[in-house]
């Protein structure tokens, strides 16, 4: 039985078949065409009124000179001016006696959030309760200090940075004076006195070297640390870098020396002093 054809109204085709079937050439409804028109010159006009070919370094102004950047800096400067007067008051204040009900406190610590979320939380946590490596600022627990004045200035000098004030300590590898049997004498008096299991006579050696080495100038007759040195308290069960024998082994063998910025080249007075204040208030400051 033949397929009867069927009538293609005199429009003629593409050329192309498949299993018989033909693709016809039917032109373009008129109203999809000029609506296909209209948005191609809409799309050229757009390009040339508004910011949009990329170029090396920027994309074209456009010729109206619409910039959202422009618009988000208004918006930026607009707040800026607002809060100029209470910045200022912030920036001059004496934070050790700044009362918590006046309004400068709390707009210090509502600004300080926004400057620890975004330039603390990456190291010490969105909820500040650091890692491994980088203190836990909800803690009370503290190397240089935590009243306002302390955390102030770590924050503004930095810890080990480019700042001739910056908080500075250098713990010595002791793994270039000490053979690996010594430094295992002291792992284990250091978990006795940070109240972890050890073996008590080979701690009872250690106590001796660590003594005989030095690290009682720094850390205490008792190991309880020295905030003048940034020395880590060894018996309050609090680690920065753990306190697995791995992980107090590689601490005297090769020294940790965890860098800090100082955040004063990089934020107003006005935002360190908010910082600070946010910090003192998450729980740990004293």
């Amino acid at each position: 039985m033949s397929k009867k054809p069927v009538e293609t109204h005199q429009v003629g085709d593409t050329g192309h078949e498949w299993d018989g079937i033909k693709e016809l050439n039917n032109p373009l409804p008129r109203w999809w065409l000029w609506t296909f028109y209209a948005t191609v010159i809409w799309g050229l006009a757009y390009t040339i009124a508004y910011p949009a070919w990329p170029m090396l370094s920027r994309a074209t102004a456009g010729f109206l000179g619409y910039s959202t950047r422009a618009e988000v800096q208004a918006e930026i400067d607009a707040a800026a001016a607002r809060n100029a007067e209470i910045n200022a008051k912030l920036a001059a204040v004496d934070l050790a006696t700044l009362d918590v009900n006046d309004p400068v406190h709390q707009f210090g610590v509502s600004q300080g959030a926004a400057v620890f979320r975004t330039f603390c939380a990456q190291c010490h946590g969105a909820g500040a309760a650091g890692a491994t490596g980088y203190p836990n600022l909800l803690d009370d627990d503290w190397l240089w200090g935590g009243d306002v004045a302390s955390i102030e200035a770590t924050i503004l000098y930095g810890i080990r940075a480019q700042h001739d004030e910056t908080r500075y300590s250098e713990m010595p590898k002791f793994g270039e004076i000490l053979e690996p049997q010594d430094i295992e004498k002291i792992v284990q008096y250091v978990r006795q006195i940070g109240g972890l299991e050890a073996d008590a006579a080979i701690a009872a050696e250690g106590a001796t070297l660590f003594a005989d080495n030095g690290c009682n100038s720094c850390h205490g007759d008792n190991g309880e640390g020295n905030r003048e040195f940034g020395a880590p308290n060894l018996t309050d069960k609090i680690w920065l870098y753990g306190n697995e024998i791995n992980d107090l082994t590689e601490t005297i063998t090769n020294a940790r020396f965890g860098v800090m910025p100082n955040w004063g080249k990089v934020l107003t007075p006005a935002q360190i002093k908010a910082v600070t204040l946010y910090v003192h208030g998450l729980g740990g400051g004293e």
